[in-house]
């Protein structure tokens, strides 16, 4: 078990490498992956089960100790980066399916990958566990609402499609993995040392599909695609932080509200795509699992070195001028 644990843990901090490789076999031989395409939604649901194993009552007692922090990352959570969606996907006159890829990361709740950022960057990873339990509880609803919204200009929505599908694929994968540690709480907690590599081998697997049946899409589209999604990841991070600024937050919250805001559950984005809309419209998604996991360390070893100074606060207030 030791042995499994410390394999986890290995793969768990070399995602990104294992992300971007597995994509680039997907591109360069897709027809070796294409046959993971239809296990998508199966591949996410056990994403979300290992979730479940990890979560406790403790993670929602925050959001009645403090309502207000939640909120304002939740709200956050919903509001910039289906926001900043929207206004790419009209300011730059993206295509149809790729424009309504981009709203569909929009629009999903926290990735958990967020809490473990959160954690490295030294803020309030108490909060950014509470958030991210919160968006997922609100996704069934808020998300198909969110993309009957701003999607519905490029293609058809199907709001009560998209809520069954996230209650399949989310929610009861979640209670399903919250009743398994209720009844097995020992075997939970030895199993859950290997969940990291199981994420790994999941959302590559999901990458992969993603890639491999759009090859053709992405090699005409992929830099576009590649310069949308960052823009959005970067701008999430930025504006989640002054968002957090415009609440009187202190530092350690401003860090977890940032990186809430960032990270995106882009899994159920290509699920979703993939079951509701089209295969191109999920590379988003699948470049944004693998970007976020890049940019979320970066930002978090630039946050584990700020400290709550006069001259940070002096140079947020320039900057917000």
């Amino acid at each position: 078990m030791e042995t499994l644990e410390r394999i986890s843990q290995f793969v768990g901090k070399t995602f990104a490498v294992w992300v971007l490789v597995f994509a680039a076999f997907a591109f360069f031989a897709p027809s070796g992956f294409t046959w993971i395409a239809p296990h998508i939604t199966i591949l996410l649901g056990i994403i979300m089960f290992g979730m479940g194993l990890t979560l406790s009552g403790n993670d929602f007692k925050e959001v009645f100790k403090r309502p207000k922090d939640v909120f304002i990352g939740v709200v956050g959570q919903f509001v910039i980066m289906p926001g900043l969606a929207f206004v790419l996907a009209k300011g730059l006159q993206l295509p149809p399916e790729i424009a309504v890829g981009v709203i569909l990361v929009g629009c999903c709740p926290g990735g958990t990958s967020s809490n473990v950022m959160t954690y490295l960057g030294k803020g309030d990873v108490a909060l950014s566990v509470a958030i991210t339990s919160v968006t997922t509880v609100l996704a069934p609803i808020v998300t198909p609402a969110l993309i009957l919204l701003l999607a519905s200009q490029w293609v058809p929505v199907d709001p009560s499609g998209l809520f069954i599908s996230i209650i399949k694929i989310v929610i009861l994968p979640i209670v399903l993995g919250l009743i398994v540690k209720k009844l097995f709480n020992k075997q939970a907690q030895a199993s859950a040392k290997a969940l990291p590599l199981i994420s790994v081998i999941a959302i590559v697997a999901i990458v992969t599909a993603v890639v491999s049946v759009s090859q053709q899409q992405i090699a005409k589209t992929g830099l576009i695609i590649f310069a949308v999604v960052i823009l959005h990841n970067l701008l999430g991070y930025l504006l989640g932080y002054f968002f957090g600024k415009l609440f009187k937050m202190n530092l350690s919250k401003k860090k977890a509200i940032a990186i809430e805001v960032g990270m995106q559950n882009s899994g159920l984005g290509a699920a979703i795509a993939t079951a509701h809309f089209s295969p191109i419209a999920a590379v988003p998604s699948a470049i944004f699992s693998v970007w976020h996991n890049i940019s979320g360390p970066i930002l978090a070893t630039i946050f584990s070195r700020m400290k709550e100074t006069k001259i940070i606060n002096v140079a947020e207030t320039f900057i917000s001028k």
